[in-house]
């Protein structure tokens, strides 16, 4: 009786530990947990309509996808930023169209959505940027005066750009449009730009843009990723060598986990440490980690020096989180994402917000 017991005991604990993520290294960020019985929190919904301001017409705006989100809080809600795709066709992945559909939480655990998106292409001068295929993966901060400032992916269907818009209450934007546009003469302006996360500090229990050497700096980019900082969130200056090429900061690692490519991942975060930056890893399974499969997308961490924030102090080994949940192993993306995008503090809970297959949201957690 007394092995009987043991052994369900046994069993019971290693099912548990199954939906935990390990903390490799002190200064990480975690560990993150899944929820019991873990489930997406946002799905598509082929019922909710829009009218678009281009074509007049009526649109099912999240009836393909809904995945890919940012976060952002306020004194009593977590306000969820997800990129909702329109179903158009039976087209691949990046030939259906995107906007930025939103979800309130009061609890960080039950979701409500609004039922039309709050961001998406219009009749103005960034729709050559973000026409046909919209508006994608978004990260959004909040300045120490409560600007919200969002970066996202304008998506032409030929040159994917990294851009930004400002808010002062998450409903009515500002675009501004490519970050790089005015930086010599545009030399980046139609070269592919895209994930761009700001870094954080934590400030009065919230995480607020923070300044370094009296700049914003922001770490970009795929399959590398890149750095770049500016003075008024709006206009950036990528880090060069002196040669005047972009200089990465992170690079894919044969034999590990993030050997096919690195992409910038949630508002990165200032810490006594140094700065923790939360990345997504694609393996190429031939030069990878065989047994996490091919182009499968897990996630790292790697610290960097909080005063020169390209210098990389340390690296994670193995993926701090990587799809082991059925809506995370299958969907639009066939290999399985944990896409992280958004990560917040609320009631001393940190919420980490991530794209499953390019289909749908979940969410982890870790007390601070």
């Amino acid at each position: 009786m007394k092995k009987t017991f043991l052994f369900l005991f046994v069993l019971l604990l290693s099912q548990t530990n199954t939906f935990s993520q390990t903390k490799e290294k002190d200064w990480m960020l975690g560990p993150f947990e899944r929820p019991e019985n873990a489930q997406p929190i946002l799905q598509k919904d082929s019922a909710s309509t829009f009218k678009s301001p281009i074509t007049q017409t009526i649109v099912h705006w999240e009836s393909m996808a809904t995945f890919n989100p940012a976060a952002i809080t306020t004194s009593d809600s977590i306000y969820v930023l997800y990129r909702a795709e329109e179903k158009l066709g039976e087209k691949e992945i990046g030939g259906h169209r995107s906007r930025i559909g939103m979800a309130t939480s009061a609890d960080g655990t039950s979701y409500n959505k609004w039922p039309q998106p709050v961001f998406y292409p219009k009749n103005d001068n960034q729709k050559i940027n973000e026409w046909p295929g919209g508006i994608e993966d978004p990260r959004i901060v909040e300045t120490e005066d409560g600007l919200y400032v969002l970066t996202y992916t304008q998506w032409n269907r030929k040159v994917p750009k990294l851009a930004v818009a400002t808010s002062k209450d998450l409903v009515h934007w500002e675009k501004h449009g490519p970050v790089f546009q005015n930086y010599k003469n545009g030399i980046y302006h139609e070269k592919e730009t895209k994930s761009g996360a700001i870094v954080t500090a934590l400030k009065d229990g919230k995480l607020v843009a923070a300044k370094i050497d009296g700049k914003y700096w922001m770490y970009y980019g795929v399959p590398h990723i890149w750095l770049a900082t500016s003075t008024n969130m709006i206009d950036w200056e990528p880090v060069e060598t002196y040669e005047g090429k972009l200089a990465p900061v992170l690079s894919p690692r044969p034999g590990y986990f993030d050997s096919w490519l690195v992409e910038a991942g949630p508002p990165p975060l200032l810490t006594n440490n140094g700065i923790v930056v939360l990345y997504n890893a694609g393996n190429s399974q031939n030069i990878g980690v065989k047994e996490l499969g091919n182009r499968i997308y897990t996630g790292g961490q790697a610290l960097f020096d909080a005063q020169e924030p390209w210098k990389l102090l340390d690296r994670t080994e193995k993926p701090f989180i990587k799809p082991e949940l059925p809506f995370e192993k299958s969907g639009q993306y066939k290999d399985g994402t944990t896409f992280l995008e958004g990560l917040v503090l609320f009631k001393n809970v940190w919420y980490l917000y991530y794209g499953t297959a390019d289909s749908m949201v979940g969410v982890v957690t870790a007390r601070k």
